[in-house]
């Protein structure tokens, strides 16, 4: 299976490198300084589970056309550059090419679908902590990384999924081949747009939160909106998704924060409207009251407004 992962940042970074590094045949897309650098270096991972230098194989806008087509594209951009790397990829795909997003939230699928057809994009989503260091390494913290994918209309689509699962597998990296991919979309979305909203709003750990006297009902409230959209969607989050969501939101003493507050404290630009908002207008579309989600989006606007009017 040839794959082209979109960047060599912290997450396509990860799960790319350990799929080169397992031989599986697999290009990165690249800047020209990002490939310049992976030429020089390699591709250089600081794991729990094991650091790694691979040689990899790159390519650029201006030559992806000519080392494609690839079987499957795993896209792990943030939600903010979605329309580049629609543009970036779009020599690369070919008759036979898959597309699988592993970017948070559910809103870059219709600009997938109008572009390339629904019938080429898969649902997935991850589960990662990691960054790429300033000296082009990628850090992964924690002890997760986890891929979960599935066809979007439970069909087989020449059990490409069945293939990109033996390479993860060749891998060994964790991952669920799904049978329902809907429902595990909005059981993280629910999880993270609360996470985002909560841990931003508040400027604060999980733990930190929930120590406060109205921390963790405040907490709750949000979630609940989240669940309940999802439930008006026609994608109700089941209860183990959902008893696991809670616990890891109300842990007492939990350092959990969302990458997005990360983001909004260094005065970087944050995947606001494709999470929180996303969630928010989709509430008001079912008529689901959301007051939680409302202040914190808000909360989010002023950040971004604040950037635009400092140049950030």
């Amino acid at each position: 299976m040839r794959i082209l992962v979109l960047g060599a940042g912290g997450t396509g970074g990860y799960f790319g490198g350990r799929l080169a590094q397992a031989g599986v045949d697999t290009t990165f897309l690249v800047r020209p300084e990002r490939a310049q650098a992976l030429e020089a270096h390699g591709l250089v991972i600081r794991s729990p589970f094991g650091d790694a230098t691979v040689s990899v194989r790159h390519t650029t806008a201006d030559t992806v056309g000519a080392a494609g087509p690839f079987d499957l594209v795993l896209l792990s951009c943030k939600a903010y550059d979605l329309h580049s790397a629609i543009e970036a990829i779009d020599p690369a795909v070919g008759d036979g090419t898959a597309i699988l997003p592993i970017l948070n939230g559910l809103a870059h699928y219709p600009a997938l679908d109008r572009r390339f057809g629904a019938d080429r994009i898969i649902g997935g989503l991850c589960v990662i902590s990691a960054a790429k260091g300033s000296a082009g390494e990628i850090i992964h913290f924690g002890n997760g990384a986890s891929i979960t994918f599935g066809e979007r209309d439970g069909g087989k689509h020449g059990g490409r999924c069945d293939a990109f699962a033996a390479e993860l597998a060749r891998a060994h990296v964790d991952h669920t081949l799904s049978t329902d991919i809907h429902r595990d979309l909005w059981a993280k979305f629910s999880f993270l747009a609360t996470l985002a909203g909560a841990t931003c709003l508040f400027r604060a750990s999980v733990g930190d939160i929930v120590s406060t006297h109205d921390g963790r009902h405040l907490v709750e409230r949000m979630y609940e909106e989240c669940l309940g959209v999802a439930r008006a969607s026609g994608h109700a989050v089941p209860d183990n998704a959902r008893s696991f969501a809670w616990k890891t939101l109300t842990q007492e003493g939990s350092p959990l924060t969302a990458s997005m507050l990360r983001d909004l404290e260094s005065g970087q630009r944050v995947e606001a409207d494709h999470i929180v908002g996303d969630m928010l207008r989709r509430a008001r579309e079912a008529a689901v009251p959301s007051p939680m989600l409302e202040v914190a989006f808000a909360h989010l606007q002023a950040h971004e407004a604040r950037r635009a009017r400092e140049g950030a």
